[in-house]
C-alpha cells in the first residue's frame, strides 16, 4: 500500500505541485510519486521541496536565539505548525492505466486535490523497468536537471534487486541521450555510483 503523503494543489500536464500533510516532510529529491486524473494514474519525479508562509506576503522570522534545540521554537510557538506549508513539485514523466504504463506525459493533469502517494519499491521497479523517462528528464526546464537525474537513478536503483546492473543500464541509455554532451554526461556519471 503506497503511502499518502499530500495533495496536489497546482496542475498542468507537464507536472504539480502538491502540499503535504505534515510539516518539513517532503518526498525526497528524485523520488517517484503518484497521483490520479479520474482512473489515469499520473507519476511524476519529485524536483523540487520547499517551506514557506502560508501567507506570501509574510516570511518567517528567527525565533531561536535563546534557544538550545530547534524542536523548542516549535513548543514555544505552536501556531507555526499553522503558518507554515511544506509543498514539493513533480514533474510528469508518465501515466498509466490499467496496469499498462506510458512513459511520456499525460493527456490531462491531475485534479487539484487529488492525493499524492510516494511509490513503494515495486511500483518504482515496475515503472523504471523501461528507461524511457530519462529523455523528459533531460530535456526538462528548471534548476538542477543532472541532480534530479542523479537522484531520481539513486532513488531507482534501492527497488530493483540489482541496484548495480540498473545503473549501468541507465548509464548506457544517458550515453546515448546525452551523446553530444560528454561533460554533462560524465556529471550525472560520476553522481549515480553507488
Amino acid at each position: 500500500m503506497s503511502t499518502k503523503i499530500g495533495e496536489v494543489i497546482e496542475a498542468s500536464t507537464g507536472g504539480f505541485v502538491a502540499e503535504c500533510y505534515e510539516l518539513h516532510t517532503p518526498p525526497p529529491l528524485g523520488s517517484v510519486v503518484r497521483t490520479t486524473d479520474g482512473d489515469v494514474e499520473i507519476y511524476g519525479i519529485v524536483c523540487n521541496a520547499s517551506t514557506e508562509s502560508i501567507d506570501p506576503g509574510r516570511r518567517p522570522v528567527a525565533r531561536g536565539k535563546d534557544e538550545s534545540e530547534e524542536e523548542n521554537i516549535y513548543r514555544q510557538h505552536p501556531q507555526l505548525s499553522r503558518l507554515l506549508r511544506t509543498t514539493f513539485e513533480s514533474l510528469a514523466i508518465g501515466h498509466g492505466q490499467e496496469n499498462e504504463i506510458r512513459h511520456y506525459l499525460p493527456p490531462r493533469p491531475p485534479r487539484v486535490h487529488s492525493f499524492v502517494y510516494l511509490c513503494e519499491q515495486d511500483e518504482v521497479r515496475r515503472f523504471t523497468q523501461s528507461l524511457d523517462f530519462l529523455s523528459i528528464l533531460l530535456n526538462s526546464k528548471g534548476g538542477s536537471v543532472d541532480e534530479m537525474v542523479s537522484a531520481c537513478l539513486r532513488q531507482a536503483s534501492h527497488a530493483h534487486d540489482d541496484g548495480r546492473a540498473f545503473l549501468v543500464r541507465a548509464g548506457k541509455e544517458l550515453a546515448v541521450l546525452l551523446g553530444g554532451e560528454l561533460n554533462r554526461l560524465n556529471a550525472i556519471l560520476r553522481r549515480i555510483r553507488l
